[in-house]
């Protein structure tokens, strides 16, 4: 959670649930000291999902502690205390905190409420200093707060964790105590059941016990090990996307894991986005040169940094304006070459279109690639598949003129939905990021964004789904188009995305040669149904809870026999299923078939076939769906037919 601090406009447009979260932290800040009157709290602000509060004291917290506290909260809330708001010079809050009376009950000689000191300091001269109080309890803050606290009785504390004064571990360690709270009792105990359900889902835990993925240390944290159940579940979707891109004329290509620091100083994702990127790897010859010269570390990662006067130039030149500051540029025999781990694949499928000379016939392009990237994410951030250092994205390009933009924002639109229906994720809304027009974050000419905006709004449009516009939102570089989606629980991710790109095209002087023969810039288009493929699974493993749908199921069918006298029909069916495309097991070991079918249960099987000396007499199969429970007896002939049928047509 950032510690920056909101401006007061951001505050009043708190939402209602977040107003009666942070409203709640300080009746559990209330409650706290009620019990322990040294605390010395920092900030308590509303958060995804419930509401925290960062304070130091002797006692260190456990979850034991959590039904006191709870317990002191609700006789706060039944005195229904009411919010009051005051106004205060800069010396009145500052003798406040000086005498312990800030973020605390009363005066506390001696214990002078240091963290508000500071807060105080933070706070820009001439802005209102406000505080809150209810019952004795009176803290530095800006609001906004509900009423009263008998609105903040529907509440529950869920951690307690360690934390750092402003995330700096110099400044010392501090508590963090988390809750979360809802307008209606029934609201709350729904959360809990849906963390509870979420738990049971954790891609993490059905991904060790189903044997989907694997991390090992000796790898890497947040670098991926699929193990042949996970290889599947990725194949099948890869098949699935790819047959869809060749509907739409998409040509597959392949690059390089690694390109020159050259191609990402062109694209400008290198050094803009260090933090987020591996260190580049130094050339051979250079690397020795530096050793050599002797060299800092410092003075290193600058000629690294630097670029040519040519590049700076020429990109400042075609984009009408300082792009590359004259303070990166030193003298070609100065500058170090070297390579980065792709953070994207768009530097190299540019490069792509630009190797042969483009007609407007020829456009428009549509390059596609299953395409692994490298991202640094701090280790604390990593988490199963959904947040990882090396990642594959189903990643496109298209390359097109500006009046074909609207129907290439249209068709991949239509891929993002086509994928999320087949996944039976139909619960979905749309995102539609536009420029901040008084930003400068946003380049590039104000009419081409125009177009590019209102094709993105009328592509949302034909989808169906409830949309809406996001002013601020859009990438650097053009307006995007995110597709969030609402898995089985009720929770949102951020999936698909389409964004419309005017500035690489500058950046690389692409071109093509329009109908009156001369040079015109093409606009690109990034677009990813999946997203990141590590991360889209995660989300179909908690999904489905593991509960794979048939063609997607890393093991289709399992065969279990009832004895000896059926092994040789049932070693039979295993042939027949392999041969007819199906991943399907046998189990003829001596355990009795409740413990079998227990087995294959566990592994989420969908279709387990029983076969007995009745059914191996009659060329029949007894069917067990892992969901559905007994679905009877059929010939097997007629029972592979339907299964294949089932895979082809990819239901759910």
């Amino acid at each position: 959670m950032s510690t920056e601090r909101k401006t007061l406009e951001e505050r009043a447009q708190m939402s209602d649930i977040d107003r009666l979260r942070h409203s709640c932290a300080h009746v559990m800040a209330t409650a706290i000291l009620r019990i322990w009157p040294d605390a010395q709290f920092a900030y308590g602000p509303p958060v995804e999902n419930g509401f925290y509060y960062d304070f130091d004291m002797k006692h260190r917290l456990t979850p034991e502690d959590f039904p006191k506290i709870e317990a002191e909260m609700k006789k706060i809330a039944k005195e229904n205390q009411k919010f009051e708001w005051k106004g205060v010079t800069r010396e009145e809050a500052k003798a406040m905190a000086e005498s312990g009376r800030l973020g605390g009950l009363s005066e506390r000689p001696g214990n002078p409420s240091r963290f508000k000191l500071d807060l105080i300091d933070k706070i820009p001269e001439g802005e209102q200093i406000s505080c809150f109080q209810n019952g004795d309890f009176i803290d530095l803050c800006a609001g906004p707060h509900v009423g009263y606290t008998s609105k903040c009785k529907n509440v529950r504390l869920t951690s307690v964790s360690a934390s750092f004064y402003m995330g700096d571990e110099s400044k010392g360690q501090l508590q963090r105590l988390y809750g979360t709270a809802f307008p209606t009792a029934e609201e709350l105990d729904q959360y809990f059941v849906q963390l509870e359900e979420a738990r049971k889902r954790d891609h993490r835990k059905l991904g060790r016990e189903l044997k989907l993925f694997h991390i090992d240390e000796d790898v890497g944290q947040g670098l991926i090990l699929w193990t042949p159940n996970g290889a599947i579940i990725r194949q099948e979707l890869q098949n699935f996307i790819s047959e869809e891109l060749r509907k739409q004329g998409y040509s597959q290509v392949f690059t390089p894991h690694i390109g020159k620091l050259q191609l990402y100083k062109t694209s400008g994702h290198f050094p803009y986005y260090r933090e987020s990127q591996f260190a580049p790897v130094i050339e051979n010859d250079d690397l020795a040169k530096v050793i050599k010269e002797g060299c800092s570390c410092c003075e290193t990662y600058d000629r690294l940094y630097a670029v040519s006067e040519k590049l700076r130039s020429g990109i400042n030149e075609r984009a009408g304006r300082e792009v590359i500051p004259a303070d990166r540029v030193l003298p070609d025999d100065k500058l170090l070459d070297g390579f980065l781990l792709k953070p994207m694949n768009c530097p190299h499928h540019i490069k792509i279109f630009d190797s042969q000379p483009r007609s407007y016939r020829d456009l428009p392009v549509r390059l596609a690639e299953f395409g692994t990237v490298y991202r640094w994410e701090q280790s604390g951030e990593l988490n199963g598949l959904t947040r990882v250092r090396g990642f594959t994205q189903d990643d496109a390009h298209l390359f097109c003129t500006e009046e074909q933009v609207a129907a290439e924002v249209l068709g991949c639109l239509s891929l993002v939905k086509i994928v999320l229906n087949t996944l039976g994720m139909t619960d979905y809304r749309v995102r539609v990021g536009l420029r901040d027009p008084d930003s400068s974050k946003f380049t590039g000419d104000a009419a081409k964004w125009d177009v590019a905006e209102a094709a993105c709004r009328e592509a949302a449009k034909t989808l169906g789904v409830p949309f809406t516009e996001e002013p601020g939102e859009a990438a650097f570089y053009g307006p995007k188009i995110d597709f969030v989606v609402k898995d089985v629980i009720g929770r949102e991710w951020q999936l698909g995305t389409v964004q419309v790109d005017y500035v690489l095209p500058v950046r690389f002087d692409l071109s093509y040669i329009g109908p009156d023969n001369k040079p015109h810039r093409p606009v690109m288009i990034h677009r990813a149904p999946f997203g990141s493929m590590e991360r889209f699974c995660g989300v179909l493993i908690e999904h489905f809870a593991g509960h794979f749908p048939a063609w997607l199921a890393p093991e289709q069918i399992r065969i279990l026999t009832v004895s000896e006298k059926s092994e040789a029909f049932a070693s039979e069916l295993h042939a027949q299923l392999l041969a007819a495309g199906l991943r399907a097991k046998l189990d003829n070991g001596a355990e009795k078939i409740g413990a079998k079918i227990r087995n294959a249960q566990l592994d989420k099987t969908p279709y387990m076939l029983v076969i007995g000396e009745k059914e191996a007499t009659t060329g029949s199969v007894a069917i067990r769906h892992s969901k559905k429970g007994d679905l009877g007896v059929k010939p097997a002939a007629d029972f592979i037919a339907s299964v294949l049928e089932e895979v082809r047509e990819r239901r759910m």
